[in-house]
Formats: C-alpha cells, structure tokens, sequence
C-alpha cells in the first residue's frame, strides 16, 4: 500500500477530530484507525484513540494506548495529563500524579495540571500537597469554580473552616448555580455553628437540585441542632428514599424519630426493622463460623468499636472502665475510627492492651481484622450515631455482639446479641431477648462516670447572692422541643422571679425560644439564651445554675453528670422508653430518686418545690461532688468488675452452645 501524503493524513486527522469533538466517536475512531493503518506512529492518533476508549468506558484499552502515546511523543504535555486522568480515575493515583507532574515540566503554566494533580494528591491523602497544587492552579485561572470547590473541601478537612468558608463563598461566585458547593457550604456554616446561614443556603441546595440526597441529609442535621425535629424527620425520611443506599441517612432518621411528639414506639421500631432489612440482612452470606475456643474460664478478649475515642461525651464513660479492666480476666482491643487524635485519644489508647486505628478501613476490612484478632466479645458504643461501624457488627466477625454506652435502647440490628442496660431504664425480663439484642442489667448503673476534663471548684449557691432560683438546661439544643419549652415556661409562670438559662443557638432558635416564653407572660429579663461555648465557658455556666432541667423525651445522661460534678441536681421526667429514662440511672444511683418525676405535671412540681427549699440546695450543692465519688456511679473498679462479669455471662452462654459435647 501506497503510504498517503502528510497532508492527507493532517486532513484526515482534522476530520477525525471534528468528529470526536462533536461526540460522533464511531466516526472518529474508524478515521482514526484509517490513519493508524498507513501511520502506526502517529502519536495524536494513538492518543485521541485512547481518549475515545476512555469516553467508551474501555479503561485497559486506553491506558495501553495513550501509554504507546506517550512514548511516540515523550515531550507532549497534553498526553501526559490525559494519562494522568485515565489513571487517577481508575484509582492509580501514584502513576497519575506522577505524568500530572511531567505535564508540569513540559508546561509549568498548565492550570488543569495543577488542580487534576491537586485532585490525585487528594484521593492518595496527601493533603498538604494537594492543597497547594490547587492553590497554584487556581493562581493560573481564579475563575476556576471546580477547584476552588475542591480547596475549599481540602480546607475544611485540615480544619480550616474559615478559609474553607471563603473558597466555598468563591466558587458560588463563579458558578451561582453549583448545588454541590451550596451543600458544602451549609454543611460548613453548620460546624461553625452559623445555623441561619447554613439552613438557607442547604435550602438553595435544595432549590437547585431537588433530588439532592446529601443536601435533604445535611439539612435535616441542622434543623436538629435548632430544635425543629418533624421537619428533620421529614427530611431524612426524603433523602432516604433518593439514597436508599446509604444507611447513614436512616440511621439519621431513627435517632431524630424519638424527639418528635408524633413517633410512637412502633413506628421508631418500624424503621429499625427497615435498616436491619436493608442493610443487614443482605451480609448473611458474609457470615462465617467462629474458631474462638470455647473455654468458660479462659481470658476474654474484648474489642471496643467506635469513632468517639477523643474529646467527647464518651470519654467520660470509656475511660474509667478501660482503665480499670481487669487484665488477668480480659485482654482489651480498641478499634479507633478517629481521623483526628487529640489528648484524650492518648489517654485512651493508653489504657487499651491494642490499639487499632480502623479509620482508613471499609466496613468488611474491619470485621476480618476483629476475626483475625480473635475478638470474643465485640462491644458497639456508636450504635445509630455519627459514623457507626454497624454494618461490621452485621458480618457478625465476633461469636459474641453487644450495644451499649450511645444512648440507652436497641438498635434493632439482628447480629447484636446484647444491649447493656440496668433496672432504672428497662424492666428486665430474663425471658425476653427483644429486637436488636437481649437487655442485660447491670447491677448498680448503666455507667461509670470520670471527670477526666478540666472543671472548676464547686462555688456557693448562686440563689444565695441573687436572691432569687436560676434553673438551668447546658442539654445540646437538639434535644429541646417546644413541649419541653412550654414545661419550662410553666415551671416559671409557677416560681415568680426565677430565672431560666438555656444553652441555645443564635438565630433562628432563640428567636423562637423567647417568642414562645413571650406567649407564657415571661419577660426578657428572666430568660438567658447562651449559644454554644468552649468547654472552660461552659462548664463555668453550672456555677450560676442552682436547679438544672433534665431534656425529654430524650434525657440527658453527660450533661446530669457533669451537673451533678459541680453540684447542681437536675430533675428529670422518667417515660417508657428506654432513653427517656436514662436520665434516672444516674439520679437513682446518687441516691437522689426523689428528683425523678413520673410526668410532666410531677417533673414540674418538683423543681418548683426543691426551689423553694434554699437551705435544702444550699446544702446538697456542698455535698454532691462527695456523695457522687461515694457512689457507685463513680467507683470505677466495682463497675469494671460488674461488666466483665456480665461478659463472662454471655459468653458462657455462647460456649455451652458451640461445645463439642463430650
């Protein structure tokens, strides 16, 4: 065959292209493959075959071809990026940074190299890197919307919320209309706590994109924040339904189900069947015998799950029982999803025999490594809460499962053979194994209790130099409805003068927080709205408390304990679930039963009547820290020994039913 002439192949190749940027590609590919057929080097042609490979999804093809095009045409930035993308989106990110880079050499003053490495730098978790590649590529093009996007959610992640905030601001400059970066934006509002600004802007989202799952997702977790709980529900129960494929969301949607005055038991226990169903029932397959020695006597090993090991409401609760294992009884496993350790991480990793750090671990990585382990008992402290490992426990990598610690209930997970419990928060039916595991009781509390943050001393009681009973709720926001306000403005229409100091966010919700104390008669000047503070600020607000007010339907369990610390008794309202009860588990085991209310009126009644006694307060202030180390709510070895023994339990249970019979 006669070779064609340079300048038909330079037409032909023009034609090709103007196929392949019109998107008709068969055209283009069979002018392409002409080309090669007379001119196997031609290197554009390999490549744009290469590029049509990947629009066609042929992913080995083209990473073959624009390869073979980058060695026909070494010093071509261009098909260096273009390999670059191939490999980054078909997770080679090493090899895929590395022709970004060559791209770079060629061309320093290629912005789309700057930013697709920037991209790659991100997937391979160099985030530093990745941050200034985007920054030089957005030097090259500022009006670049999708990088500024993707620094803005670098930012954010490193903790930068404020610069997070402001490339977030700009790429919605750029692109008024990017939905994904309004959402990104609210959710970014929300951790700072901008909860107006948040709820707008994730309502733009929503206008922009309908459909949008993540956005109906982040929403609904900021109305929770400022106590609009049927529209959250109604949100997750939308984003659920357009992402169905997130168990997250209906988690969401179980933990927000409680707080709202229409739930009722059933309907909360529907949608615990709905996850199960959903997300746990299709891993049966995954599910394999267990070779842990059936040995009623032997040490135990036990592994902790959870992404709370840090700074939070937890810390409380695991450290004291970590620290106090009995090591001979048990050998201690903590599997950690924490992206960002801090001191309290340190503490706790110190008190575990092993420490696995599982944040990087898909669900199924996780559950062989507790096989691996040899884990006996596994114990959930998530349960439905943020970032939960349930779906390892739904593998069942550990013959014996159990819940505890998140909140007090069931997760309705059919691979969780226990719930820790005690007698204050759940009758206790030996018979009965219920949904999402058998209640075991605790004999002296649910918890144990460690101030292992800084506090202040106790001061006096603040009623003694304002001359008048300052009640208080430091409960997050998000357990605050407007029945458990309009309780709260009854109780001071019944105590003249008293005072209300309530942790709130700004906005919206103290807005509608006074309104509805206005409705009440309650002037201004007897309510005190502070928006969430630093923990010093807020744990100097119980100094200026005398009467703290339990949350319900959902109790607070931290908050009475962090009260009852500075000495501030809190009264409660105990109803039939499980969490509206489980503020009386601390108050029963300080022995303050008598602050325990059995209804609303009752819950009323007794703050009204405990603040007409000031000597009464006066006195119990001064002795509470006392009486709780005194407690068994704070005698961490007797709680330890009380845990271990109900692991012992069942594990016994477990090894009479897989021994070999002799």
């Amino acid at each position: 065959m006669s070779p064609i002439p340079t300048v038909t192949i330079q037409q032909a190749f023009a034609l090709a292209l103007q196929h392949h940027q019109a998107g008709r590609l068969a055209e283009a590919e069979a002018l392409y493959r002409q080309i090669l057929a007379a001119h196997p080097d031609h290197a554009d042609t390999v490549h744009h075959l290469g590029i049509i490979a990947h629009q066609q999804r042929r992913h080995d093809i083209a990473l073959e071809l624009i390869r073979r095009a980058t060695v026909l045409a070494p010093d071509s930035p261009s098909i260096h990026f273009n390999l670059g993308e191939v490999c980054r989106l078909t997770n080679r990110q090493d090899e895929a940074s590395a022709h970004y880079q060559r791209a770079l050499q060629l061309r320093p003053g290629f912005a789309e190299a700057h930013i697709h490495l920037g991209h790659a730098l991100r997937d391979l978790g160099r985030s530093e890197e990745a941050v200034t590649a985007y920054r030089r590529g957005l030097e090259l093009n500022p009006e670049h919307a999708v990088a500024q996007h993707s620094l803005a959610n670098m930012l954010r992640e490193q903790g930068q919320l404020d610069a997070a905030l402001a490339a977030y601001r700009r790429a919605l400059e750029l692109k008024p209309d990017y939905a994904v970066a309004c959402n990104d934006l609210g959710g970014t509002l929300a951790m700072l706590r901008q909860f107006d600004e948040a709820v707008s802007t994730l309502r733009r989202a929503l206008e922009l994109k309908p459909d949008y799952a993540e956005a109906c997702n982040n929403l609904g977790g900021v109305l929770v924040q400022i106590g609009q709980f049927e529209e959250a529900a109604t949100l997750y129960a939308r984003a659920a339904a357009l992402h169905p494929h997130d168990p997250a969301i209906l988690s969401n949607l179980i933990l927000v189900m409680p707080l709202c005055p229409a739930c009722d038991d059933q309907s909360l226990l529907w949608e615990q069947v709905r996850w199960n169903h959903l997300y746990v029932e299709p891993l049966r397959p995954s599910r394999q015998p267990h070779t842990n020695d059936p040995n009623l006597q032997r040490r135990l090993r036990i592994g902790y799950v959870s992404a709370d090991f840090r700074s939070h409401a937890l810390s409380f609760f695991i450290a004291p029982l970590l620290e106090s294992h009995d090591r001979a009884a048990c050998e201690i496993h903590c599997y950690a999803s924490v992206p960002h350790p801090d001191a309290v991480t340190v503490r706790l990793r110190q008190a575990a025999d092993v420490w696995h750090e599982v944040h990087a671990l898909s669900d199924a990585q996780l559950a062989q490594l507790v096989r691996e382990d040899g884990i006996d008992i596994l114990v959930d402290l998530a349960m439905h809460t943020a970032d939960h490992r349930l779906l390892v426990f739904a593998r069942r990598p550990a013959p014996v499962q159990v819940s505890w610690l998140a909140y007090p209930g069931t997760t309705g997970v059919e691979t969780i053979d226990y719930r820790l419990t005690d007698r204050h928060i759940e009758t206790l039916d030996p018979g009965h194994d219920g949904f999402g595991g058998r209640a075991m009781g605790l004999p002296d509390a649910w918890c144990c209790y460690a101030p292992i943050e800084e506090f202040p001393a106790v001061g006096p009681l603040p009623a003694a130099r304002n001359g008048t009973v300052t009640f208080g709720s430091l409960n997050q926001f998000g357990k605050v409805h407007e029945e458990l306000l309009r309780s709260w403005a009854t109780l001071l229409e019944r105590v003249p003068r008293a005072r209300l100091l309530i942790v709130c966010p700004e906005g919206q919700a103290q807005d509608r927080t006074r309104a509805l104390f206005a409705k009440h008669g309650i002037t201004p000047d007897r309510l005190e709205l502070v928006p969430p503070c630093p923990w010093a600020d807020y744990t100097c607000l119980f100094g200026r408390i005398d009467i703290a007010l339990d949350a319900f339907p959902w109790n607070g369990m931290t908050t009475t304990c962090h009260a009852l610390w500075m000495g501030v008794p809190t009264v409660t309202r105990a109803g039939t679930s499980a969490a509206s009860r489980g503020g009386s588990s601390p108050l029963q085991t300080v022995g303050l039963s008598e602050w325990i209310g059995q209804s609303e009126e009752e819950y009323i009644h007794i703050a009204a009547e405990r603040a007409a006694d000031l000597p009464r307060l006066s006195d119990l202030r001064a002795t509470l820290r006392a009486r709780m180390q005194a407690s068994p709510l704070m005698d961490a070895p007797r709680f330890a020994r009380n845990i271990e023994a109900a692991y012992r339990t069942m594990w016994r249970r477990w090894c009479l039913l897989n021994s070999s019979p002799s």
